[in-house]
């Protein structure tokens, strides 16, 4: 009996030995490690981001934290996020592999592809067919607006009631991508787009969760059938009807004469021929995912936070309704362009996005090689987690960094100003390679329906609730909105009706 306690606490010292993690040499400060667990208890689960601000109060701007046996590193601060991405970019640039990420998609597509050739190789693929396929140019503008007048008449529909925006403007983002990428759009109803939406949307709150943090920190729970298991078959669903398309595609494509960004990548490969590198099908079909989500996600919803906080700051979507008049006048078409004449409302979508904060921690990045930053000595391979929220609201670098407010992006002379500090596509070779679409979405689709519409936050709904639903973008909580047609769209045209009117008399 003795002998079986004895060998049982010998066991148990050795597994708490096994499982040990210790900082390495001059590693940056942080929590206690506990055995096999690691960090994980100092943050909460569900979300996580106050308790990386917390530790950041106490350990500085550069701390470590352990995921299991993983270490880590958080760095927050304007400063210290520049050096890491942008000075030593190429230290940075590196993607965590061995995670649920890399493991639901199999380790293909670009997002999560390492620092190496087959990123390089896809990320300027992208780059120039995207920019090819109108990305910046008037083409791209057709094709937002063309989606904007189905959420208008969606609108139009509801006018003086109330409706939930959300799946609206995910599938609105999702168009307008998927005729990039596929070359076709979709009925709201279409079940291609339902159940692609559908697969984002609970992948994003899964990513970043607590099971998926369980699945990085404990590696013995990956074999268990817990809720983390729903998004490999999400994967799969979805990898599915992309290679439906694929199919499709092949039957009707012309060699040399593309349609769109699935047609350029098989002329990419026609002329590869044999000796294809990293391009194949099957890096296609994560590669387009990967594409489509990013462009779909993150802009619904920032879309969703703009419409929540315009609804609740009424005399912020007044002065917007009043500059939109003044530039456009009788012109029924918002261009891009029109962008410049209109500092107020550039400073008020900007705020949006800074207050959205859709990817507070960016996505994790991993060190390539052995490397000193800060005064540490950061190891090959170690975990790096940007906190981009830390930036958004850098005391400091904003005037008013805790609250909506446009003037973050006016000078005293109301000319719009980008802080540097401004950074919700991250920075450095990582940065999102669909910043440009983004940007342009966001500006038609904002200043069309501000235009048409004035939006009024329900007498029934209570209190707005400004708090996000965590994941691997942050999502505002479901709300309503009521509906208004303007019945004075644009000022100018009335003092014209009014000056024509009164020459005519004369």
């Amino acid at each position: 009996m003795v002998t079986s306690v004895i060998l049982l606490c010998l066991g148990v010292v050795i597994l708490v030995l096994l499982f040990r993690s210790q900082r390495p040499k001059n590693f940056p400060p942080g929590p206690p490690i506990l055995p096999l667990l690691g960090s994980i208890l100092e943050l909460a689960l569900d979300n996580p981001l106050q308790d990386f601000e917390r530790l950041r109060k106490k350990y500085g701007n550069v701390y470590s934290l352990f995921l299991g046996t993983r270490p880590a590193v958080v760095i927050s601060g304007l400063k210290n996020i520049k050096e890491a991405l942008v000075t030593k970019g190429s230290d940075f640039s590196g993607r965590p592999q061995d995670m649920f990420v890399n493991d639901a998609i199999k380790t293909n597509g670009v997002i999560m592809q390492d620092y190496n050739l087959v990123w390089k190789e896809h990320r300027r693929f992208a780059l120039t067919t995207m920019r090819n396929f109108g990305m910046g140019k008037t083409s791209m503008e057709d094709r937002i607006r063309g989606e904007i007048e189905y959420i208008v008449n969606t609108l139009e529909k509801n006018n003086g009631k109330t409706l939930s925006p959300h799946l609206m403007f995910h599938n609105a983002a999702s168009n307008i991508i998927c005729q990039v990428l596929f070359g076709t759009r979709y009925e709201y109803d279409d079940h291609f787009i339902r159940e692609i939406v559908r697969c984002f949307t609970e992948n994003a709150k899964i990513s970043n969760g607590p099971w998926a943090m369980l699945y990085d920190s404990i590696p013995l729970v990956r074999y268990l059938p817990l809720p983390f298991k729903n998004a490999f078959k999400n994967v799969e669903t979805a990898e599915n009807l992309v290679k439906d398309l694929f199919v499709e595609h092949k039957k009707t494509r012309m060699s040399g004469d593309p349609r769109d960004f699935v047609d350029c990548y098989f002329d990419e490969l026609d002329k590869r021929g044999k000796d294809r590198s990293s391009f194949s099908e099957n890096m296609l079909t994560m590669y387009a995912l990967d594409l489509h989500f990013a462009g779909t996600d993150t802009t619904s919803n920032t879309l969703l936070t703009g419409f929540l906080y315009l609804m609740n700051y009424p005399h912020i979507q007044e002065r917007c309704h009043q500059e939109i008049d003044k530039v456009l006048q009788d012109n029924e078409t918002v261009t891009y362009d029109a962008r410049n004449q209109m500092p107020y409302m550039q400073a008020v979508i900007h705020e949006v996005q800074r207050v959205a904060n859709t990817v507070p921690l960016s996505v994790f990045h991993c060190t390539t090689k052995d490397t000193e930053f800060m005064g540490y000595s950061i190891p090959k391979g170690t975990l790096i987690i940007p906190h981009l929220a830390s930036v958004l609201k850098e005391e400091g670098q904003w005037k008013f960094p805790n609250e909506f407010n446009p003037d973050n992006f006016l000078n005293d002379d109301g000319e719009f100003v980008k802080p540097e500090a401004f950074m919700p596509f991250s920075t450095g070779p990582r940065v999102c390679l669909g910043e440009g679409l983004a940007r342009m979405e966001l500006f038609l689709i904002i200043v069309t329906l501000l235009r048409k519409f004035k939006f009024i936050w329900p007498e029934d709904a209570g209190e707005p609730d400004y708090t996000f639903i965590f994941g691997a973008t942050l999502t505002p909580k479901p709300y309503r909105m009521k509906i208004q047609l303007r019945k004075v769209t644009c000022l100018a045209h009335i003092m014209n009706w009014s000056r024509t009117t009164l020459e005519t008399e004369l």
